[in-house]
């Protein structure tokens, strides 16, 4: 039986992690207060627009997690917040007045005026 051309490719990930918030979940992770195995992103319902987005310490992975390997470490995507996240970019930024990660996201249809929260 022949193999298609697209089932040989490497799947794309379902995110893209900008240099900046690959050397942020570095630090998180280094400097985390226990061993950890990653960092995971969810999409948990909260917030005026339904999602929000979350960053928690990993142990271990859950079944379902999508692994995407960074230089400093692992960013596991929570399987049932996939569908919510998937094609968006996260970015890490820093200014005088703040930090935090960013996110643009494909699947967005709206957010929140305080910029926590979507909906899809």
């Amino acid at each position: 039986m022949a193999t298609s051309a697209a089932s040989s490719r490497d799947r794309p990930a379902p995110i893209r992690l900008t240099p900046a918030a690959e050397a942020r979940i570095a630090h998180l992770i280094a400097t985390a207060p226990r061993p950890v195995a990653g960092v995971r992103l969810s999409a948990p319902r909260r917030g005026c627009s339904g999602l929000a987005y979350a960053l928690d310490y990993v142990e271990a992975p859950r079944p379902g997690d999508e692994a995407i390997p960074t230089p400093g470490g692992t960013l596991f995507v929570d399987g049932a917040s996939l569908l919510y996240l998937v094609g968006s970019v996260m970015d890490w930024r820093e200014d005088d007045f703040s930090a935090g990660f960013v996110f643009t996201n494909p699947n967005a249809r709206g957010t929140c005026g305080c910029g926590e929260s979507f909906t899809v």
